[in-house]
């Protein structure tokens, strides 16, 4: 396997774990309510998803409230994964690859 293609795969599945890490979140927070925070589910993707959060915190202009960022992270994410697919079907197809 070609390391530009190695790369955009392994980028591609850290944008998905934390992608998937913000939706479960925002799932348990749905299900848990005010008590989210006692949760110790709820913690560990916190956990996880704290460095996307506080990125896309530094990014986003101040007038943006903080309980907005999860979900503006997670659309960033979203979007960034469509472009490393795109990234990873052009590279493909450069190497002659079938992936």
């Amino acid at each position: 396997m070609p390391l530009d293609l190695l790369l955009v795969s392994i980028l591609r599945v850290l944008v998905e774990v934390a992608g998937f890490a913000l939706l479960g979140q925002g799932v348990l927070a749905l299900l848990a309510g005010k008590y989210r925070h006692q949760n110790i589910f709820y913690k560990v993707l916190q956990a996880v998803t704290a460095p996307v959060v506080k990125a896309t915190r530094f990014v986003l202009p101040r007038f943006i409230i903080d309980a907005h960022v999860p979900l503006i992270a997670f659309f960033l994410l979203f979007w960034l994964w469509i472009v490393l697919a795109v990234a990873k079907r052009h590279l493909c197809g450069l190497h002659g690859l079938a992936c």
